[in-house]
């Protein structure tokens, strides 16, 4: 599965569910610091529904280690989330992921004790069918 693709598939799933993309990418600016959250085909994007706004962060997962990816999108994660924190408080950021990364590595004792400790918000999608399931 290409990095774009499962980009447009998040997209997708959320438009479903209701969601209305804003921007994408969604980028912020903390005085001289400029954070194009682009990364090659992996973005964040911003989205709304009923007066609740988000921001995705999409992982694919896709290169060979997982612990390697997942700690690019903890710490891109923890970066964001800052930055959303000084510039658009109300705005929650969320990790989207494939679900079988969900089903199986996500579910490992070590990622659960992160997810919590860092208070992750993850969505589960299943690129499949276009679909959050979690």
């Amino acid at each position: 599965m290409a990095k774009d693709l499962f980009h447009q598939t998040v997209k997708q799933a959320l438009i479903k569910e209701g969601w209305t993309i804003t921007q994408d990418p969604l980028t912020i600016r903390i005085d001289r610091v400029r954070l194009e959250i682009d990364l090659g085909s992996e973005k964040v994007f911003a989205a709304e529904k009923d007066g609740q706004k988000i921001a995705v962060e999409i992982k694919s997962f896709i290169n060979p280690s997982n612990v390697n990816d997942f700690h690019n999108a903890l710490g891109q994660f923890l970066s964001y989330r800052l930055a959303l924190q000084m510039t658009e408080p109300q705005r929650v950021l969320y990790l989207a992921v494939p679900i079988d990364i969900f089903n199986t590595f996500f579910q490992e004792r070590f990622t659960k004790a992160a997810i919590r400790k860092y208070a992750l918000n993850i969505i589960a999608c299943n690129p499949n069918q276009e679909e959050i399931v979690q």
